[in-house]
């Protein structure tokens, strides 16, 4: 009785900051405050019926699989504004390169087939998912390799490591671009096909879920540790990210870094990897600063994220997470359940789309 009508009465709360600040301090109050609460409750009440006499009643909404709720997808778009993406045309082809209209060069030397991308895309709202073949956002990685003094007495050596870089992640197919530290940029392989840049892994956005990255967005390594890019590589990688802006028509909130996405389904924990947790220059390239949206792997599946995660995770990221916690309790609260059980349920829904995910791979892998 006390949980519906600390719902109800959030109901009517038509400011969603207001309202989600009300259920928090109210869904879970200690037993022995609960009277005082409830007494305030009354007076709320009276109040708010006046002020509000003219407001909806919001409704529960569909399950997404077998009865579990679907989470509220927060307002991506209103917490980091979408720009426009450019016009990228391809100026000119050759055996080993391309040129784009905005300068962008891209050399194909260390080009190598890869198995076709094809993948399931879960619509936020419900229903059965999409099979799709086109890459719907971009992770960001670091190589964390070795990484000499960027300077012209070095010229030679740096070129040396950027070509053994290269010719390992073309072994590895390891990511579809890498940025080396003199900002050229080298397709190793095909947009319209799989790199294997970052394994357990989901994300959101205002229409899809996405489980296991790999398939379904590209993976693009700087020649870096984590910590700083070469003037060269920003410039390079804001031309790279219009290009494919452009032409695969990806939503500028779906540019991430692989600490945002990465994940370990053993214990549930955010941050698997932890390359670019902070120091991603979002803004530098043209980017919304991707690091305080609510992080999709807590709201959206129920991961958590340990001290080992936050204290690497960039000031921005940390409101991320925060704002991340605060949408999986109002969710729970509209669900009338305690926030450890709505997560498991979370939890659930994860195991069941990831188990969709591998068997969609093994049935590609077969019809071969």
């Amino acid at each position: 009785m006390y949980r519906k009508s600390v719902s109800r009465l959030a109901s009517l709360i038509e400011d969603p900051v207001r309202r989600l600040r009300f259920l928090q301090t109210a869904t879970y109050p200690p037993r022995r405050n609960r009277w005082l609460i409830q007494f305030l409750l009354i007076l709320m009440a009276i109040t708010l019926f006046v002020l509000h006499s003219g407001g909806s009643i919001a409704r529960p909404t569909p399950p997404l699989l077998a009865s579990i709720p679907i989470p509220e997808v927060p307002p991506i778009q209103a917490i980091s504004a979408e720009p426009a993406a450019a016009d990228v045309w391809t100026v000119e082809t050759t055996a080993d390169s391309e040129t784009y209209s905005n300068g962008l060069r891209i050399n194909n030397h260390f080009l190598v087939a890869a198995p076709p991308r094809s993948w399931l895309a879960f619509p936020v709202n419900g229903g059965e998912p999409a099979h799709r073949n086109d890459p719907a956002g971009v992770v960001f990685h670091s190589t964390e390799s070795q990484q000499l003094p960027f300077e012209s007495d070095e010229n030679s050596e740096l070129k040396r490591v950027g070509e053994s870089l290269l010719d390992y992640v073309r072994r590895q197919r390891a990511y579809n671009f890498v940025i080396d530290r003199f900002g050229r940029v080298d397709r190793v392989v095909a947009e319209g096909e799989v790199a294997n840049h970052a394994g357990h892994s989901v994300w959101a956005d205002d229409n899809w879920f996405y489980v296991n990255l790999n398939h379904s967005f590209l993976g693009v390594a700087f020649e870096a540790d984590s910590s700083q890019l070469s003037p060269g590589q920003v410039r390079s990688a804001a031309m790279l990210i219009e290009m494919l802006r452009h032409r695969y028509q990806i939503p500028a909130s779906n540019f991430v870094t692989h600490a945002q996405v990465s994940v370990n389904p053993r214990n549930m924990r955010v941050g698997s990897h932890v390359d670019w947790a902070s120091g991603f220059p979002f803004q530098a390239i043209g980017l919304p600063d991707n690091y305080v949206v609510a992080l999709p792997a807590v709201w959206a599946f129920g991961f958590e994220c340990d001290e080992h995660f936050t204290v690497q995770a960039a000031e921005s990221l940390k409101a991320g997470i925060d704002l991340a916690g605060a949408v999986l309790n109002r969710n729970a609260a509209a669900e009338r359940l305690p926030p450890d059980e709505y997560t498991k349920r979370l939890q659930q829904r994860y195991r069941k789309m990831l188990a969709e995910v591998k068997t969609e791979s093994l049935d590609a892998v077969a019809a071969k």
